[in-house]
């Protein structure tokens, strides 16, 4: 009897600190979930409530529609440097407003998960190599209500290739699609004008199903909201604080089932047990209710339209998962270059993790 050792371990291994925040076994597809654009990375990923640039696809739709013009943001990242692997992460994105109409985005996210290799159940003898990969297509559209209050939406196309064959006795095979919707707002009240408020809640949509239908997993629903406020805003010098909270949308019950994703809005705890210790029998002793969520916050400083500089803290209570992170950008007329890193302790999985991107304007 033939196995396929499918990209499924290494895609855990690929997620290990989203596994940590989100429970890997509780949603599928988690590649959504890596942040893209080096500049967000810099600030502890906290970017719901600014979301002023291209990658406002993936942060809030709806900061699409306070911008004017044409951009076109590219980022690289070697994915998991930790591991040696030919692991690496691809994002593109591109924004045009129309007057009168709003602000239409275009995105592709790509995830190269390397090659793998089937061999037989009994032996490690390889006899045949193929390469796994996942990837997503989305549209977005952001327009403004009001002076001060805007709200965008997304529609996204789902392809996940992680085997050509099925596991065991399984039929199929290891590739699947699915789409998933996002919704959003962003909001600057008038008796605050450097505050801005954002929330998005992303990758709503159907279960995903590679094999079985009964097993089928369902996708990682989001809820990030955040503030973004201006603690600087001169001529020559900008300070900005930004903090969001994100919430994993996802519901799994004892016997392996999950609630679809317009119930698990409503029945997904927000809470979980951190355990103190587990005792000779198994049994767990002590522990105590804590945060089921990630919080993050950072700082921007530009000074002149022309430097900027970063910094910014992840904290993931319940899947320790905590790192610093710095970035710093350039810019020219309307071409940015940034650049974003992970400080997080020796044999952190995102240690050294560097982002690179390239925002052109139009």
């Amino acid at each position: 009897m033939k196995k396929v050792l499918i990209a499924l371990v290494l895609v855990a291994m690929t997620f290990f600190p989203l596994a940590q925040a989100f429970a890997v076994s509780e949603a599928t597809v988690l590649f959504l979930m890596i942040a893209p654009g080096a500049r967000a990375a810099g600030m502890g990923e906290a970017f719901v409530a600014l979301a002023d640039d291209a990658t406002a696809v993936f942060w809030n739709p709806a900061g699409l529609a306070y911008q004017e013009g044409t951009e076109l943001t590219l980022m690289h990242t070697n994915w998991l440097p930790q591991f040696g692997t030919d692991l690496f992460y691809e994002f593109a994105a591109l924004s045009r407003s129309f007057e009168g109409i709003g602000t239409i985005g275009l995105n592709v996210t790509y995830l190269n998960l390397g090659k793998q290799y089937h061999t037989l159940e009994d032996s490690p003898t390889v006899i045949d190599e193929f390469s796994s990969n996942e990837f997503a297509v989305s549209t977005t559209y952001g327009t403004l209500l009001a002076d001060n209050w805007a709200v965008g939406l997304g529609l996204r196309f789902i392809r996940s290739n992680l085997s050509p064959f099925g596991a065991g006795e399984e039929k199929g095979d290891g590739k699947t699609s699915g789409i998933s919707f996002d919704v959003a707002t962003l909001y600057r009240p008038s008796f605050l004008p450097r505050l801005s408020l954002g929330m998005n809640l992303s990758n709503m949509g159907p279960k995903i199903t590679y094999s079985d239908v009964a097993q089928a997993d369902p996708l990682p629903t989001n809820l990030k909201v955040g503030f973004a406020y201006k603690l600087v805003d001169s001529k020559y010098n900008r300070l900005t604080v930004v903090g969001d909270l994100n919430k994993l949308m996802v519901t799994r019950h004892t016997d392996g089932t999950s609630d679809p994703f317009y119930k698990a809005l409503f029945t997904s705890p927000w809470t979980t047990t951190e355990v103190a210790y587990t005792d000779q029998e198994g049994n767990t002793q002590g522990g105590k209710e804590i945060f089921n969520g990630i919080l993050s916050g950072g700082l921007e400083y530009w000074y002149s339209d022309l430097i900027a500089l970063r910094t910014g803290y992840y904290w993931d209570k319940p899947g320790k998962v905590e790192f610093i992170s710095f970035g710093a950008g350039i810019q020219y007329h309307k071409y940015r270059f940034d650049f974003g890193y992970v400080s997080a302790d020796e044999g952190h999985p995102l240690s050294n993790t560097m982002r690179f991107s390239l925002t052109l304007g139009f």
